[in-house]
């Protein structure tokens, strides 16, 4: 599991199994006060069948979080997907 520290929260990178499938996902969890962790899926429309591919997805979404909202809301770059495919054209 790789996690990054935010001034008031911890991130961390994980897969969640679904049934025979994986979720990748993030855990926003408050840093040194009251509160609960929040899971936020990463690539949402996509699963993965082997949890390390799905961990890979979630370690690399976790590197490209810019900034956290107020509430722990992972902030990513405009326009970004989380998916290695190419944009599609204009």
């Amino acid at each position: 599991m790789t996690e990054r520290l935010f001034d008031r929260y911890t991130v961390r990178a994980t897969a969640i199994a679904e049934g025979s499938r994986y979720t990748a996902c993030m855990v926003v969890s408050p840093r040194g006060r009251a509160g609960f962790p929040v899971y936020f899926a990463i690539c949402e429309n996509r699963s993965f069948r082997d949890k390390a591919l799905a961990e890979a997805a979630a370690a690399k979404a976790l590197e490209a979080i810019e900034a956290l909202e107020e509430d722990g809301t992972p902030v990513f770059p405009e326009g970004y997907t989380g998916f290695d495919d190419a944009p599609p054209s204009a």
